[in-house]
């Protein structure tokens, strides 16, 4: 066993052994024969540090648990094909092995797309469902709701420009590179870079506190750290969302933050409500990470509509 640091509030640390890896997890509370456990899912080089600000307060009405991600924060980066089909596995594995019980997911970014495969594809795990700024392709095929209100002038088909093309094509294959993707970690890695890339997504920049840095910093020099960064450059693409919401049985809650730079909330909002109309879904004054950004709304959010799916 060990101890985490202040950054989750001191809630004590515990590994599980899952396909002969280490996994990180954080449990906090007590159980409560009416009402779901919660499992908080990280998103993209963030941990279950992450959730400091949630596991304190969520604690004291669920029991709570937050996971690693194998290949993040301090669970084992072992070189594996990464993609949200091994995410999925490791959190079916974990509620029905650890928490033994169906569990509330509530996931951030990539640990929403990751909750969303459980849910849909392992009903039995998923009490219910909770997707902070998820990430997650919609078909190409499937028109946007935007598209199918909105008439617009037909325009002549403009023809690629071949340079653009070019340069695109030798973008992408110095990238499948091992010593160009090794190059592009050490860069992204280093905390000043960790910080101006948290000012994109962050609404308020008080939030961006040298904990968060370094805790985004630390997993990022563990030995296997690179090779799941460039694991990136060749996952295949998982299912897609519409057809996983198609799947979906248990309750959904979206919580947006809506100055989000990467994900269009008011824009793939109608997407979700498309394909599951029954969801509930707000907008925070927030960016990429609302659990972090404005995590007393976040919380109460939570725990008001954990309870009421819960009676």
């Amino acid at each position: 066993m060990q101890t985490t640091t202040a950054a989750t509030t001191s809630v004590p640390g515990k590994y599980w052994q899952w396909r002969g890896h280490s996994i990180y997890y954080v449990k906090a509370g007590t159980p409560h024969p009416q009402r779901p456990p919660l499992l908080l899912v990280h998103g993209f080089g963030a941990s279950t540090d992450h959730w400091r600000k949630n596991i304190a307060e969520l604690q004291k009405d669920f029991q709570v648990y937050a996971i690693d991600l194998i290949g993040f924060g301090r669970s084992a980066k072992a070189k594996l094909q990464y993609s949200g089909d091994l995410w999925r596995d490791q959190l079916h594995d974990f509620i029905t092995e650890v928490i033994e019980q169906p569990a509330v997911l509530a996931g951030n970014s990539l640990g929403g797309y990751a909750s969303l495969c459980v849910a849909a594809q392992r009903p039995d795990a998923a009490a219910g469902l909770v997707l902070l700024n998820s990430a997650g392709p919609f078909s190409e095929e499937q028109p946007s709701v935007e598209s199918e209100s909105v008439q617009t002038e037909v325009q002549p088909p403009r023809q690629p420009d071949l340079w653009q093309k070019f340069f695109g094509d030798v973008t992408k294959w110095t990238f499948q590179q091992p010593w160009a993707r090794f190059l592009l970690f050490q860069y992204i890695r280093q905390p000043w870079v960790i910080r101006q890339t948290l000012e994109k997504v962050y609404l308020d920049k008080s939030a961006i506190t040298d904990q968060l840095v370094e805790d985004i910093y630390r997993p990022a020099c563990d030995p296997g750290a690179v090779d799941v960064f460039a694991s990136v450059f060749s996952t295949p693409q998982g299912e897609k969302v519409d057809i996983l919401l198609q799947q979906l049985t248990c309750p959904l809650l979206l919580l947006w933050g809506e100055g989000d730079p990467w994900m269009n909330a008011r824009g793939r909002s109608p997407k979700f409500r498309q394909y599951y109309p029954q969801l509930r879904e707000y907008f925070l004054k927030a960016g990429h990470c609302p659990h972090d950004e404005v995590p007393e709304q976040v919380n109460s959010l939570l725990r008001e509509w954990i309870l009421s799916i819960s009676t």
